[in-house]
């Protein structure tokens, strides 16, 4: 399969650092990009993600990015809006014995709402997730996984040097078949 041959809003998603610190999410862009994760395939349809929703600015947004790894604060708080992604707890019930792969699917949904927005979303796996529980008064029974950073594409320039080199460099995927174990790769992929 070549790249045309993927929908756009797969071929043309990317995980950009460098927001338009100016930009807002426009009415209705945060519901469609929940909406878009609500009807995210789960376990039993046991939907175990939690989403905290903050604008730029705004106190939750401030919370999600103060427990951020400091490296990602310098790009993060110029989004539109940051989300904390979290699961229920595993309880030993099917719906929630597969939660992070849930979450997974239902924060891909996300991204790929935002692209079909014309917005970008990148993700940040390394947060305090103590540090979230705490500052965001979380339930007991979740766990932060992931912040979103979600908003218009900025000036890739006005980044730091460090990072507008990553911004500004050619995306970069595996070969289809260095991603198939050998057997699938011999029987499926022409």
């Amino acid at each position: 399969m070549r790249m045309i041959d993927l929908t756009p809003l797969l071929a043309f998603r990317w995980s950009p650092r460098s927001f338009d610190p100016t930009a807002e999410l426009r009415p209705g862009e945060a519901t469609a990009l929940l909406e878009a994760a609500r009807w995210a395939p789960s376990a039993g349809n046991g939907q175990p993600w939690r989403f905290a929703l903050g604008h730029r600015d705004d106190d939750t947004f401030k919370r999600i990015l103060v427990n951020l790894p400091p490296l990602d604060q310098r790009w993060a708080g110029r989004a539109s809006a940051l989300l904390l992604a979290a699961h229920l707890t595993p309880d030993g019930s099917p719906g929630r014995a597969h939660a992070a792969y849930d979450l997974g699917q239902a924060v891909c949904q996300l991204t790929v709402q935002a692209t079909a927005l014309g917005l970008h979303a990148r993700q940040v796996r390394d947060v305090d997730r103590r540090g979230l529980l705490a500052d965001l008064e979380l339930p007991a029974d979740l766990v932060p996984y992931v912040a979103v950073a979600v908003g218009q594409l900025g000036d890739p320039l006005s980044l730091p040097a460090d990072l507008r080199h990553r911004e500004t460099g050619l995306r970069r995927r595996h070969p289809l078949a260095a991603l198939l174990v050998p057997y699938a790769t011999a029987n499926s992929v022409s």
